[in-house]
């Protein structure tokens, strides 16, 4: 747990020197509490205070990263139990799996497919980050072939899946540049983990533990730990209910109880036959503090609802998702092409765009700066009104941009149409309600208006 000022202070020389650039140890110690000072401002600080307070100041849960360069994948380091105490900072990584048992063209098949496996969602890339290569030939030259094909046609960072330390290693020997991908080995049980410790360590590389039940783990990550392998990820070889029971458990004895040798982030592996439970089982780890989720799909209707939970999960709750206040173009717009209306709240707006995009009239929307609120929201607590909207259609310039003077208002503040026509001199035109009437309207405006 962290130090009070108190308990750093009698660690200190409690000279009250003034060396440190404050008058006294206790006034240094309290700057420190409360991470507003460095010990290495004490030049007369002990090897021993300050190997202690470096362990204190420890995260509760080590951040570990899977993968290099542009495919790395930070988890962990997480800070609270609950996500309205704060935010949760690392987004769970998702994993799709190859095995060794499929043939070549399957493999190729499959990897591309995961490869491809991104999206677009309120102007963010979303996707699966990992790749799971899953042991099941028993042969470790057929697994290095794979891994090898792996390493050449997929983007993802890897996981390397066996209990064997033999395959695992044939692996790092056979698979040029495989350590430089830094993969994450699973996985160190109790019978493995001296030779699995010994090849993470060599490669410096992190290892996942499994073992059954929180005190075995705990037991096997200190003697992991011991090994010389810093980075580490847990799995307490469960799933379903006591999945979510175990994973609540260690982030809590690791947050609440600063109990270090559960101080890792965890992986699961969905178990399901059936490809929609499977889809359940993962979204459930996902929730319930899984650091990876290896899940057995290859198609977007399993992953996408996987990422967008996770989108949805790992944004800040104090902050709403929003986009820059401007004028965006849909389309190959003219002088004569509509203008609407909408706020910065970034679900809000690429609905929109999107619904404008079906509609095939190109647009222009105008977007004003309701601090990330949706309409409503925003209409609700006088971040949208007449005049801050007339304001922003004259910041933008849009007069000498269109050749008429006519926007289209969300149907929901149909409201505020004669007071925006007041405001800013333009013709108001209520538009429905919810985005997805937008097509047919759009298109009828248009078409009323010659211009489509």
């Amino acid at each position: 747990m962290a130090l009070t000022a108190m308990d750093i202070y009698k660690l200190l020389p409690q000279t009250n020197c003034g060396d440190c650039g404050t008058p006294t140890c206790l006034a240094f110690a309290m700057q420190l509490a409360n991470k507003q000072a460095s010990l290495d401002d004490c030049p007369h600080a002990s090897e021993e205070a300050e190997a202690e307070l470096a362990s204190a100041s420890q995260p509760p849960i080590q951040l570990v990263t899977v993968g290099a360069g542009d495919s790395s994948v930070e988890v962990g380091n997480e800070t609270v139990m609950f996500r309205h105490e704060e935010t949760f900072h690392h987004p769970c990584a998702l994993a799709c799996c190859v095995t060794d048992d499929l043939d070549d063209d399957e493999l190729g098949d499959r990897i591309q497919k995961i490869d491809q496996m991104w999206f677009e969602r309120i102007g963010e890339t979303i996707g699966v980050e990992l790749i799971a290569v899953v042991e099941k030939s028993s042969d470790a030259g057929r697994y290095a072939q794979v891994v090898q094909r792996v390493l050449q046609e997929s983007r993802q960072a890897v996981v390397l899946c066996s209990d064997e330390p033999g395959i695992i290693g044939t692996a790092f020997d056979d698979c040029d540049g495989l350590a430089d991908r830094r993969p994450l080995i699973y996985a160190a049980t109790p019978d493995n983990y001296e030779e699995m410790a010994q090849i993470a360590s060599e490669h410096d590389v992190p290892l996942a533990i499994r073992a059954d039940g929180l005190d075995k783990l705990a037991q096997l990550t200190q003697k992991v730990k011991d090994a010389g392998v810093t980075e580490m990820v847990l799995d307490p070889g469960s799933d379903d209910l006591q999945m979510v029971e175990d994973f609540t458990q260690i982030r809590r004895q690791a947050l609440d109880g600063g109990f270090r040798p559960l101080g890792y982030p965890t992986i699961a592996f969905t178990t399901a036959d059936d490809e929609q439970k499977a889809v359940m089982q993962a979204a459930t780890a996902i929730s319930k503090y899984a650091g990876i989720v290896v899940v057995d799909a290859d198609e977007a209707w399993q992953v996408l609802p996987l990422v967008t939970l996770r989108q949805n999960l790992y944004t800040d709750p104090r902050v709403p998702p929003a986009i820059e206040a401007k004028v965006y173009e849909v389309g190959e717009v003219t002088a004569d092409s509509p203008v609407l209306m909408t706020t910065n709240f970034a679900l809000t707006y690429f609905t929109v765009q999107n619904e404008v995009e079906a509609s095939r009239v190109p647009c222009r929307i105008v977007v004003v700066d309701t601090e990330g609120q949706s309409v409503l929201t925003a209409y609700s607590s006088e971040n949208l009104n007449a005049e801050d909207a007339a304001q922003a259609l004259k910041e933008y310039g849009l007069a000498d941009e269109v050749d008429h003077r006519e926007i289209i208002i969300p149907g929901y503040v149909a409201v505020m149409s004669g007071s925006l026509e007041a405001e800013s001199g333009w013709k108001v035109t209520v538009g429905p309600r919810e985005a997805s009437a937008l097509p047919t309207f759009l298109r009828q405006y248009a078409q009323k208006r010659g211009s489509g």
